[in-house]
């Protein structure tokens, strides 16, 4: 089977912008080739990320389809980023696919919005606490679990990243502080170091509890990324892959449910105050 070929996130990202402006004016690719001079297949391309976007292809197209000036700029700028897909090489042949471009996007993004009801997320966990849910998952191979969890650590850098730090707000359930995973000692470690990451300016942690009624993110566990350039993108985890969602009502939704969450959760500083005296009691 030939290895599978995907656009680098920065790309996927500007294509998804080209693909939703054309959509909303109800051209078919055929059309806007036949209007720009470009070939059916380059337009597809572009939309796609399998071909690099030229800020000149960007500003055709977006006049084609009458997009206001902040925008076209908004877009066309994002041409001259840089790729920030490369960090993660070193793990590139443990990461599934679909992995491998959430990640790219989280690169890119200025924010993000977890809602973990049953794990401490991913960019929270300490190495012993990642290397003990690792080992549990059959997802991954016992002689990758060492380089996953690098991987975790390495991803976990951007909070910190004196630079360009990502604006992490985490809403956990409270069925994560109480999940067996690892000792004792491991799982104590875990929660200081999440009073530890809730002392960074960038990084807000909420607990939400059965007690404190009902929200409306029941369907599980969901990220949002907010981009300085782009409309944000909901990314939902499956079983073996991942959903990206980017319809802009349906962002919507989940935006009102990541409103909905931080409303009825404990606020930062009752969940920190929940935290120290869960190890309090546990001295």
């Amino acid at each position: 089977m030939a290895p599978r070929r995907d656009p680098s996130p920065l790309r996927w990202l500007i294509g998804v912008e080209l693909s939703r402006y054309r959509e909303a004016t109800g051209l078919k690719l055929s059309e806007v080739a036949e209007q720009t001079g470009m070939s059916r297949a380059k337009v597809g391309h572009l939309e796609t990320g399998f071909q690099q976007q030229d800020p000149d292809d960007i500003t055709t197209l977006l006049t084609l389809y009458r997009v206001e000036r902040r925008d076209l700029d908004r877009i066309t700028a994002l041409t001259t980023c840089a790729d920030e897909t490369t960090w993660w090489a070193p793990w590139a042949k443990v990461l599934p696919d679909w992995l491998k471009t959430f990640v790219g996007l989280e690169g890119l993004a200025e924010a993000e919005f977890i809602f973990e009801p049953m794990a401490f997320p991913g960019l929270l966990q300490t190495a012993d606490y990642a290397t003990a849910i690792t080992a549990e998952t059959p997802r991954v191979r016992p002689d990758h679990g060492e380089r996953v969890v690098n991987f975790r650590l390495a991803r976990a850098n951007r909070l910190t990243d004196p630079n360009r730090p990502l604006r992490l707000h985490a809403v956990i359930g409270e069925a994560a502080l109480r999940l067996a995973v690892g000792t004792p000692e491991i799982r104590r470690a875990q929660v200081e170091h999440l009073i530890q990451m809730s002392t960074l300016p960038n990084v807000t942690i909420q607990i939400v509890r059965p007690e404190d009624g009902f929200h409306t993110a029941m369907s599980g566990r969901f990220f949002m990324l907010d981009f300085e350039q782009a409309r944000p993108i909901v990314f939902s985890e499956l079983h073996d892959g991942a959903v990206y969602i980017q319809d802009q009502e349906q962002v919507r939704s989940y935006k009102l449910s990541a409103e909905n969450l931080q409303r009825v959760a404990l606020g930062p500083e009752k969940s920190v105050a929940l935290l120290r005296s869960m190890l309090k009691a546990r001295e």
